[in-house]
């Protein structure tokens, strides 16, 4: 049993199986799992959901649930914590909260093991037109939307602008917004840019610029990425955001890229890692039909080499599929 078995089944908004496969029942469940996700606008909420849909189906007495938080950060404070099971996460912030840095000093070392390392994240700076705004230095002195408090986009956004010579608490005037909120607040002309670290295409990015694309740019971002590359080996690389990705997208665009990994507790059940990871991998078409970024999975792919050791129990799984994990 987990730990939600002792305290019983979380509220709020969750994805319950009772969709995507048919003919199990909803309340049969003896065992409760909790997926820390992300915002609805982002791509951890629908991954998560459908990993939810596919995990209540296909483990036995098994309900499954992924809930609404605040992103990376929350994620990895609620594993650590013993208040969820299962927990979508940048490989920075999960990095960070391991470290017990930047996000996590109020808190220390997190105890976190890698399960599988997901899909790439590619940082969004979004800007109106209006603002003027064509370089991450242009942002000094405007008002922008550095991510969900506390969140893997907030620090990614902080160390972007100090790498561009902007102070991100002096020079900017900051609104912490998910990225719902944030394409609302440009829509609405409340905010000059925003800052998302996500995958492609994102939801909320991509209703922005389908209703609003002549009102808004994408700034690039190539020589403040190579520097946070440089200095995050491992941690953060330089990529490209590809113009297929979204309407707007003239050229393929330079920006900064970083892993998604999926995260347990450190002390998580061996037994529990090993059914979870034959269930995504046994089910793989299954997987690949939740999002475009769940595509990407693979075994090869999950057992990456990552910033955050795997838990033991994955190292062995994958070592039985003949893959070496990290």
């Amino acid at each position: 049993m987990t730990h939600l078995n002792r305290r019983g089944f979380i509220a709020g908004s969750t994805f319950l199986a009772t969709s995507l496969f048919a003919g199990v029942p909803a309340f049969a469940a003896t065992r409760y799992i909790t997926i820390g996700t992300g915002g609805t606008g982002g791509v951890f909420y629908p991954y998560g959901g459908g990993l939810a849909q596919l995990l209540s189906a296909k483990l036995p007495e098994t309900q499954v649930t992924a809930e609404v938080t605040g992103g990376s950060v929350d994620n990895v404070k609620l594993l650590s914590a013993g208040n969820a099971e299962i927990g979508f996460s940048t490989i920075d912030s999960a990095y960070d909260g391991v470290k017990g840095e930047a996000a996590y000093k109020d808190v220390g070392p997190q105890k976190i093991a890698t399960l599988a390392v997901l899909y790439p994240s590619f940082l969004h700076v979004v800007a109106s037109k209006a603002s003027g705004i064509k370089t991450i230095a242009d942002i000094k002195g405007k008002r922008a939307s550095v991510g969900s408090a506390g969140s893997s986009t907030e620090s990614i956004a902080d160390r972007m602008l100090m790498a561009a010579g902007v102070d991100p608490m002096t020079e900017v005037t900051r609104d912490n917004l998910g990225v719902a909120e944030s394409a609302g607040a440009i829509k609405d002309g409340k905010v000059d840019v925003f800052f998302w670290i996500g995958g492609v295409p994102t939801p909320a990015v991509k209703d922005l610029v389908s209703t609003n694309g002549d009102d808004v740019v994408f700034v690039g971002s190539s020589d403040v990425a190579s520097k946070l590359a440089e200095a995050y080996p491992g941690v953060y690389t330089s990529g490209m955001l590809k113009k297929e990705a979204y309407a707007n997208l003239a050229d393929d665009l330079p920006t900064l890229v970083v892993d998604n990994v999926l995260i347990v507790p450190e002390a998580l059940d061996g037994g529990l890692v090993t059914e979870v990871l034959s269930a995504i991998f046994d089910n793989i078409a299954d997987v690949h039909a939740i999002h475009p970024s769940a595509k990407r999975l693979s075994l090869e792919t999950a057992a990456a080499k990552t910033a955050v050791p795997y838990h033991p129990a994955a190292v062995e799984f994958y070592k039985s599929r003949g893959i070496t994990a990290g």
